[in-house]
């Protein structure tokens, strides 16, 4: 056999292609002899940290993956999948494409966004919702606002050419990501749950087709560049950024959507990282079988092209699709309708090893369990140490901050901040009305609403990570961002059901950079238990750095949480917004004299040293609990979380859809500046008619949560402490035109 292989690799070929001299020695044993340079190739993709997950597989392991709604766990599929009843499911999952925007932001943002919607609908399922969670440097940067103007081009261009609304996401900037935006995307497709399709190849003999786009050279290796630092010499890595076609990708959901409907089908798997080769080895070691590919088969935009050029290409909008033998008709004719390639290009067989044909030879043979996840694929565990910052934040102490003179103009500059502003400049880009789903559009809402067709329920679902708060402490940090994601899908209405998460940090071979990712998987365990949220998947983004300084330093670790939920009855659909004056307007939850990683603290007072904000997961959760009765027993009439920016910034978003006002007093026991604008967790503002109120606190005592009268609604003035705050017009104006200010200046 070995005569028919191409020419041995060497070490230094291993190397530069991703591998470590160790991990050549290993595949050397399983392999009985030195791989050829296509092998090797697989094998730099396959364990790469983007495929294999080597570096975090054993922290990922610990998380909860269990819950009452879960119908497909974490690794089992493409995506999670729960259970919305009457027969439905949720597929759903978020990805990042971080490196590829640092480089080509318009092309790297756009397949972003194409790739997860493929991981849902090659499940079966239509994808009806799109989030997105978006982090740039410093906004003042020329280099940033080319990186925003792209970014939200290519999701804008992409999502709105592909027909599915984007109804929710964040935006986020620090100078720890300036060299490396994070552009994370999130899809959510519903499913007959009789129609799941599985990533699983079964059947010696079944014919394996490739569907969709031809394959070209772009993208080639892009798991592997996804696996290492960015740095000055990373444009050389152009070619690894995939280039999308969001017309052909609708041509291919239709097309998918209609092969669900036939008995053709036996397995599909989206080609995202690795191209053919990932596919071709997940779909076989899930099923315990091998394949037999000719690449010669494959349709191909170049000539010429290598065997490793073929089976590491990240072409778009490709799928492999396993067909039950007698049935490739039924496969041809619906990708003939939709003027797709449909071709044959191997089988299925029984020896668990894919074997790799070209012209007539033999260019690869490797045993599919070997090159994945949980399989052959190395598992390491790292070493991992406290920074010595995280004890220097915990010394802050808010007497050390001046109080400020004038707190009209310290509101006003928070809502010029591009971390509060509006971010109207972005979301007017995306089509939020297209599929007719969106019930939000109109209706703000702590978060995206879609309509379950034929029921009387609706989904909720959220992004959210407040990465400083995970920087400052990432366990305490990512415990909020869980809880931050459950406390939207209630005041909106619904009951959480689960998370998929991606999580983005710095170089895993930094002791620093991985104890913030211990300590944000330890949170993450600790918030989805409580809530009873298990994480159906995601995706890990290591090597997420930036040089400040001439120095390296890692992103601000950021484990983006994407979440859904259930609303029960779309009559109960809770909106934010003030609804008349003279409504009582009251704070539930604890409140403490805590300014702590708020962005009052660290941009308006410029300190950027302090521990994350005051958060206890028992009380929150109680809360939590609180609000879903209110909702249901229709005791409040707006509901709105404190988030970035405190109490005041709430108010006024709060205000801000109708043009009403407040008036409001603070608790003379605490700094205003702390209780106006700090970011202590674990509280919500609710308004009700006075009609409500002698109702609404009777319940209220019965949860035994804490709840301050805080004031009332007004016709538009806006006043704390009896003092003139100005009017919602002129914060309007400032609010919704900060960032593209920001932006065009």
């Amino acid at each position: 056999m070995e005569s028919t292989l191409q020419k041995e690799a060497t070490l230094e070929q291993a190397i530069d292609l991703g591998l470590r001299a160790d991990e050549f020695e290993m595949i050397k044993e399983i392999l009985g002899r030195t791989p050829n340079f296509t092998e090797t190739a697989v094998y730099s993709v396959m364990w790469s940290e983007h495929c294999s997950y080597k570096n975090s597989i054993l922290w990922l392991k610990t998380l909860p993956k269990d819950g009452p709604h879960m119908l497909v766990k974490a690794g089992e599929e493409n995506a999670g999948l729960v259970d919305i009843g009457d027969s439905l499911g949720c597929v759903f999952k978020i990805e990042s494409h971080n490196h590829p925007s640092a480089l080509e932001p318009y092309q790297g943002a756009a397949t972003g966004v194409g790739g997860i919607n493929r991981d849902i609908f090659t499940m079966g399922a239509r994808p009806i919702a799109q989030l997105n969670s978006l982090r740039f440097g410093n906004i003042e940067s020329a280099r940033t606002k080319w990186l925003v103007k792209g970014v939200v081009k290519g999701i804008g261009d992409y999502g709105n050419a592909f027909g599915i609304p984007i109804v929710g996401g964040e935006v986020f900037f620090d100078e720890s990501y300036n060299t490396n935006p994070l552009v994370n995307a999130f899809s959510a497709g519903i499913i007959d749950t009789k129609k799941t399709i599985s990533a699983t190849a079964k059947g010696p003999g079944n014919p394996v087709f490739i569907v969709g786009s031809a394959t070209g050279k772009d993208g080639i290796a892009g798991a592997a560049f996804a696996s290492k630092d960015i740095t000055e010499d990373s444009a050389d890595d152009l070619p690894s950024v995939q280039v999308g076609d969001p017309f052909m990708e609708k041509l291919l959901l239709e097309a998918t959507m209609e092969l669900a409907d036939t008995d053709a089908i036996v397995g599909m798997q989206d080609m995202g990282a690795a191209g053919i080769t990932c596919s071709t080895c997940e779909m076989s070691a899930a099923g315990k079988v091998g394949m037999e590919i000719d690449l010669d088969k494959v349709p191909t935009r170049q000539e010429n092209m290598l065997p490793y050029e073929i089976l590491l290409s990240e072409s778009q909008e490709r799928m492999l699709v396993v067909v039950q033998k007698g049935k490739e008709s039924v496969v041809k004719e619906i990708f003939t309708k939709w003027d797709l390639h449909a071709e044959e290009i191997g089988h299925v067989t029984d020896t668990g090893r894919i074997r790799y044909y070209m012209n007539g030879e033999l260019v690869g043979d490797v045993p599919a369990e070997s090159l994945v996840l949980g399989g052959g694929a190395p598992q390491y565990k790292r070493e991992y140490k406290e920074p010595a910052y995280y004890q220097e934040f915990k010394k802050f102490d808010i007497n050390q901050v001046e109080k400020p003179s004038d707190l009209k103009e310290v509101g006003f500059k928070l809502l010029q901040m591009p971390n509060i502003a509006s971010k109207r400049w972005v979301y007017e880009q995306y089509d939020s009305m297209v599929g007719t789903r969106n019930m939000t559009t109109n209706r703000p809402s702590d978060a995206g609403i879609v309509n379950i067709k034929g029921t009387n329920k609706a989904l909720a679902m959220t992004v959210d990570c407040n990465s400083r708060y995970v920087n400052a402490d990432p366990e305490v940090g990512t415990m909020i961002a869980v809880s931050e994601a459950a406390r939207n899908i209630v005041c909106a209405g619904g009951n959480p059901s689960a998370i998929t998460n991606c999580l983005n940090f710095g170089n895993p071979y930094n002791p620093e950079s991985y104890w913030q990712f211990v300590g944000a998987i330890k949170g993450m365990s600790a918030a989805c238990l409580k809530f009873e949220t298990p994480v159906t998947g995601g995706n890990v983004s290591f090597y997420n750095q930036t040089s400040i300084g001439g120095k390296e330093i890692p992103v601000f670790p950021t484990p983006t949480i994407g979440m859904i939920g259930i609303v029960p009855d779309k009559e109960k659909i809770m909106t934010l917004d003030f609804k008349q004056k003279g409504d009582l307007i009251f704070l539930i939850g604890e409140y403490k004299e805590d300014i702590s990683s708020s962005e009052y603290l660290a941009s308006y007072q410029g300190i950027k040293a302090s521990p994350a904000p005051y958060f206890d997961l028992e009380k929150e959760f109680q809360m939590h609990q609180a609000i879903k009765g209110l909702i249901a027993n229709n005791l409040v009439n707006a509901v709105h979380d404190v988030a970035d920016g405190g109490l005041y910034v709430t108010l006024v978003e709060m205000s801000l859809p109708r043009e009403l006002g407040f008036d409001i007093v603070t608790d003379s026991e605490i700094r205003e500046d702390a209780f106006l604008f700090g970011e202590g967790q674990g509280r919500v503002v609710v308004s009700l008619t006075e009609e409500m109120e002698e109702t609404f606190l009777e319940y209220m005592v019965e949860s035994g949560v804490n709840i301050t009268l805080l004031g009332h609604v007004t016709k538009g003035k806006l006043q704390v402490d009896e003092e003139h705050f100005g009017f919602i017009t002129e914060a309007k104006e400032i609010y919704d035109n900060a960032l593209e200010k920001h932006l065009e200046n």
